[in-house]
This record gives C-alpha cells, sequence and structure tokens, in this order.
C-alpha cells in the first residue's frame, strides 16, 4: 500500500476519479453548478480532488500548506485546457484571508489530519457564501484503518485492522519491533492525536452551529473502488443507528453542511 501513497500521478488519477464518480453526484443534489459556480479544496495536495471540477470548467482554488505538493499540482494541470480556472495557493489557511468566499468547499480526508479541529470549523466559516455548501468526507477513527495505517513499510501492519487503537505505549513498541522508522511512527501519532470519531464531528458541528444538509455512512469506502476495485456500499441503517459502535465498522463518512 505504501507504494500507492509514493506515485503521486497514480494518487493524483484515483482522487479525481472518486471525485468525479462520488463527490460530485453527492453535491450535486443540493447545488446547482454552472460556469460561475466557485468551489474552494482545503488540503487540496496534489489537487486531484479539483480535477472533475476543472474538467467542467468551474472556478476552482485549491489551499494546501506544502508547497512541494502545490509544484506537483501544477504540473499536473500544466496542459489542461481549463488550466485558467485553476488558482494554487500554497499557505497556511489561517494565514489566508477570506475575503473571497466559495460556494463549495470540499475536504477529503482531511479533515482527522487537524488538530484543534472546533477552532478550525469555526474559522472556515468565513470562506463560505451565505448559501454556500460544505463537503467532508473522513475515516472515523475507531474504523478498522482509521490509523492510516496503510502507510506502513511492514506488509503485515499495513493490513492490519485496529491495532491502531492499542495504547501509545504498545502501539509505539508494536511499530519498532516491525521496523518502521521515526517518520513513518511520527506521522501515525499524530494522526493517533487528531483522529476524529462521528460523534466527535457531530458535536463540533451544533456547537459551531453548522447545520447537517446530508450524511451517508459508508461500510465499504467510495475510495476502494478506484483503489482495490471494491464495490462502495453503505452502512445498514441498523449499525448506523448506534452510537460509537457505527464507528468501528464504518470506513467513511460524507457530509454536506452549511451555516
Amino acid at each position: 500500500m505504501q507504494e500507492r501513497h509514493k506515485n503521486k500521478e497514480q494518487y493524483f488519477n484515483e482522487q479525481g476519479l472518486t471525485s468525479q464518480k462520488f463527490v460530485v453526484p453527492f453535491i450535486s443534489d443540493l447545488v446547482k453548478f454552472d460556469s460561475e459556480t466557485t468551489v474552494l479544496e482545503i488540503g487540496c495536495a496534489e489537487a486531484g480532488n479539483l480535477k472533475p471540477f476543472v474538467d467542467m470548467g468551474w472556478k476552482a482554488t485549491g489551499i494546501d500548506i506544502s508547497c512541494g505538493r502545490i509544484e506537483l499540482a501544477k504540473t499536473f494541470y500544466k496542459d489542461h485546457p481549463n488550466r485558467e480556472n485553476l488558482t494554487l495557493i500554497c499557505e497556511d489557511i489561517y494565514k489566508v484571508n477570506p475575503d473571497k468566499k466559495y460556494d463549495v468547499i470540499i475536504m477529503r480526508d482531511v479533515i482527522e489530519h487537524i488538530p484543534d479541529q472546533e477552532i478550525f470549523l469555526n474559522f472556515v466559516k468565513g470562506f463560505l457564501k451565505p448559501q454556500g455548501k460544505f463537503f467532508l468526507a473522513f475515516p472515523p477513527w475507531q474504523n478498522p484503518f482509521g490509523g492510516h495505517q496503510q502507510i506502513c513499510r511492514s506488509k503485515i501492519l499495513s493490513v492490519l485492522p485496529w491495532f491502531h487503537l492499542l495504547p501509545k505505549s504498545i502501539f509505539k513498541f508494536t511499530l519498532k519491533v516491525f521496523g518502521e522508522n521515526d517518520g513513518t511512527i511520527t506521522a501515525l501519532f499524530e494522526i493517533k492525536d487528531t483522529g476524529i470519531s462521528i460523534e466527535r464531528f457531530e458535536r463540533i458541528l451544533k456547537r459551531e452551529n453548522y447545520k447537517i444538509d446530508k450524511r451517508v455512512f459508508w461500510f465499504i469506502n467510495p475510495n476502494y473502488q478506484t483503489k482495490f476495485g471494491l464495490k462502495p456500499r453503505e452502512q445498514t441503517n441498523f449499525v448506523s443507528s448506534i452510537p460509537w459502535v457505527r464507528d468501528f465498522f464504518t470506513t467513511a463518512m460524507y457530509y454536506v453542511i452549511s451555516k
């Protein structure tokens, strides 16, 4: 699995395909897209998620704190016929003045990496138009691979479910025993600190006065179709209705929220 994460062009294409097949239709129920629609992706990396929006001629902006990934995004889009509709910015989102408002904000597999999610979700409101929509997708922390163990070098650990839920001392010992390097261990511990449950996410939304317009619990993450050829499958209503239990068996959450 780790090799997949090293191949940035493959990752870019996978992101674009998942966004085209699942994200855009999910949002389209609530947003009427046209040539004047403005889309912002926060934590865009190589901006693969923005590709279907750019393909359709909509005005898209991607922001990421990693300048290397923004530069790579520019190479992937340099020959795109709608390149003039795409703005790519390397910056810490907190240093960006929200003077420009957007019809749609998207974040896929990003919120679980952000510290102080309450502060962040309050701040991001400033980028939304009054009737704007905010799409977020994330893996609940307690799900089988919520610890992002797919980045492990060990072929065993990269597919070992739920081991990220071990106490920190045992978790670190396990990673060391299987030969993970300090960089991987640091990255996994950062996720351990910021991973978010469905319940905590929805408490934050309530506290920050967001409205949930739409949500779907996925038993099989739509992105798994692109990566592994697995057919996406929504979680059962029974499991989805049980707080905390659902976190362990839901591989992805899709939300559209608004102010």
